[in-house]
């Protein structure tokens, strides 16, 4: 499942695939230039849940 979210991911042009031909395989993932376009929406959701997790803390 997580190879095919990763496949997605390069296809739309999230992402960068790096695959090293060495003994073991190493491959390495890296965002793209439009990849990094989504970051502040990434730390807008992280921050959302800190909050969240804040308030239901609060609540016990």
């Amino acid at each position: 499942m997580l190879a095919l979210q990763l496949n997605d991911l390069e296809q739309d042009g999230i992402i960068k695939k790096t695959i090293y031909q060495v003994k073991p395989l190493r491959t390495d993932y890296q965002l793209t230039e439009f990849g990094r376009t989504l970051e502040p929406v990434i730390e807008a959701m992280t921050n959302w849940g800190s909050f969240y997790n804040q308030k239901k803390a609060s609540r016990t």
